[in-house]
């Protein structure tokens, strides 16, 4: 199956939501008498199956297999080989060692020999595994778990062979204090190169700055820098040490090839599983295919995640579908555009939510159905409808759903044209956390981002607005925060306004003016209550409203906002400037979503 992003493979909506042609578990390359792949249970796809049992039973067989080379190795120095070289010759290089020694090599053995210690590799270690978690735009889950799994594996192989290896500790002064562990094979020095050399292993990979080559040459002289001081120290022997490195060695292999992008057995489709969808899908009987166009923001859907997504297209019944990329210049509304002028009949868009406001944008009273993958930090439409969270997952529910009609709302103002937007749309602090937080913040934090940032806006003074709603007469407010909603339910589950819903053919006001901590405190009281009251089935729509109140909710189909002084303005989480006016109304069912037949 081609790599290249512009070469997909289409849908089908409506198609049985039982996957006949799925290989996941049931090895690649399996073929019948005539050559024909063989079919793996139902339900069983090669893009959504994880492989891990698999991946595990191999890393579990491996692992044996190390524990006996380690400790096999070790049972022959000390026995059958003791008296060959080079180990005739190891005591006479840890003695040699004993006596050079002085101050500064004692200081520098003792640095280079805590770089091993288990509290400095399993401190670093999780630091590592949490940097690659939370530092990238996408987080890197596969490179954190193969440097936890390789420090653990080969401390779990140095367990097994100090139990079956039994050898004594070199005749000299040792300078550190003697565990009760057998002296083969060198624990610190195994553990610092699981850790150090796996890190070198994922700058050498992972990294394309000019430096990567140096830092990665440093991070693999430690573990031989730990190696030398454990024998300087007197603490073991020469091919202590190198069973050491053996051990941290094999595990990097072992587990590398078990998880890491590329050559992973886990999350790895067979060989033929191109070839195994497209079989399922030429069984199932399904209607007319749909002609369907995938736009995909590429930074936030990474190369192996559109795999997955080809392979749950093809299953479904379509080959040869473009998968089109957004651009800084164009977020999605473009890109849909072109698909439509081309005839397409059915969009996917994987992205987050500014390139699903976008392709709705473009989408806006056409009735062509939408599929949401969602793939974004906030993804809140998708929250709000209770999609699957996994992009192959949510693909999979969309493909074989319902099409539903859902508002949007549509926003102007000063500065800026009217636009729809699927979420919420505001001004005033939300605004403001969202324009001082940077693009480098939310790849370390994600949403928390936005919270350090709205720490900064409260020290903002509060704005002085006018609304009217459907022509009504004009409030007068003071606020902090006015937020326009499409839907209620924001990141942790947070509902700033309970009322609204993406179906009610109404938009909602949420007009923020606590004062003071107790102030936070009692909107917060409000939004729960508000909260509780949706869940049960109440209106919510005059809880806590009245002029001068924490949270004030109102409803309304036409909205006209105006400020005294500019205020920082958002639209589905994008800032779009600061101006002195906002005009929303509701579009009622202007886009239509395809849903799993369970949402409606």
């Amino acid at each position: 199956m081609a790599a290249d992003s512009s070469t997909t493979i289409t849908t089908a909506t409506g198609s049985s939501g039982r996957s006949t042609g799925a290989a996941g578990n049931d090895g690649p390359g399996r073929s019948g008498r005539r050559g024909a792949p063989v079919r793996p249970r139902p339900g069983h796809s090669p893009a959504l199956s994880t492989g891990i049992p698999r991946a595990a039973a191999r890393i579990g067989a491996f692992a044996v297999c190390q524990a006996a080379v380690i400790a096999g190795f070790g049972l022959l120095i000390t026995g059958p080989a003791r008296e060959l070289w080079p180990m005739t010759a190891e005591d006479a290089a840890v003695e040699a060692l004993e006596d050079a020694r002085t101050a500064a090599l004692d200081t520098a053995s003792s640095i280079a020999s805590a770089l091993g210690d288990t509290a400095t590799v399993v401190g670093l270690t999780l630091l590592a595994c949490l940097a690659l978690v939370l530092v990238p735009r996408l987080p890197r889950w596969r490179e954190a778990v193969f440097l936890a799994a390789a420090v653990s594996l080969q401390s779990a192989v140095f367990v097994l062979t100090t139990v079956s290896v039994d050898r004594t500790r070199p005749d000299v002064e040792r300078m550190d204090d003697s565990p009760p562990t057998s002296s083969y094979t060198s624990g610190h020095t195994g553990a610092a190169t699981a850790l150090y050399a796996g890190l070198a292993v994922l700058v050498l990979s992972r990294v394309r700055a000019p430096w990567r080559k140096p830092l990665a040459a440093l991070l693999l002289l430690l573990p031989l820098l730990v190696g030398l001081a454990r024998v300087y120290r007197g603490m073991h022997h020469p091919t202590d040490v190198a069973g050491g490195l053996a051990n941290g060695a094999l595990s990097l292999l072992v587990v590398g090839r078990a998880v890491l992008p590329g050559h992973a057995w886990a999350g790895r489709p067979p060989a033929d599983a191109m070839r195994i969808a497209v079989a399922a899908a030429e069984d199932q009987s399904a209607p007319a295919r749909k002609l369907v166009t995938v736009v995909v923001n590429p930074t936030v859907t990474d190369r192996a995640t559109q795999e997955q997504l080809r392979l749950v297209l093809a299953q479904h019944g379509y080959r040869e579908t473009p998968f089109v990329d957004t651009t800084a210049e164009d977020t999605g509304g473009g890109q849909t555009a072109e698909a439509l002028r081309a005839g397409a009949e059915l969009i996917v868009v994987c992205g987050g939510d500014g390139t699903v406001r976008a392709v709705a944008d473009a989408l806006a009273g056409t009735g062509v159905p939408l599929v949401l993958v969602p793939s974004g930090t906030g993804n809140l439409l998708a929250r709000n409808l209770h999609l699957p969270l996994r992009p192959a997952e949510a693909l999979a529910a969309g493909l074989t759903g319902e099409p539903r009609a859902l508002d949007l709302g549509r926003i102007g103002g000063d500065g800026f044209p009217a636009v729809h937007f699927t979420a919420m749309a505001g001004a005033g602090l939300d605004a403001a956390m969202l324009e001082e937080t940077s693009d480098r913040a939310k790849s370390v934090l994600g949403w928390p981002a936005y919270v350090l940032a709205g720490a900064k806006g409260l020290r903002a003074p509060r704005m002085r607005l006018t609304a009217r709603l459907d022509g009504g007469p004009e409030l007068r407010r003071t606020a902090r925060m006015v937020l326009v909603a499409n839907i209620g339910t924001v990141q942790a589950g947070a509902a700033p306004v309970p009322a609204a819903k993406p179906d009610d053919g109404l938009l909602d006001l949420a007009v923020f003016d606590p004062r003071g901590a107790g102030g936070w405190l009692r909107a917060a009281g409000v939004l729960l209550r508000a909260k509780r009251r949706g869940a049960g089935g109440e209106s919510v729509a005059s809880a806590g409203t009245g002029d001068g109140g924490p949270v004030e909710f109102h409803t309304f189909r036409r909205a006209e906002l105006a400020f005294a002084r500019p205020q920082p303005r958002e639209v589905d989480g994008d800032p779009v400037g600061p101006g002195l006016r906002l005009t929303a109304e509701v579009r009622p069912g202007a886009l239509t979503v395809m849903l799993p037949a369970r949402e409606r």
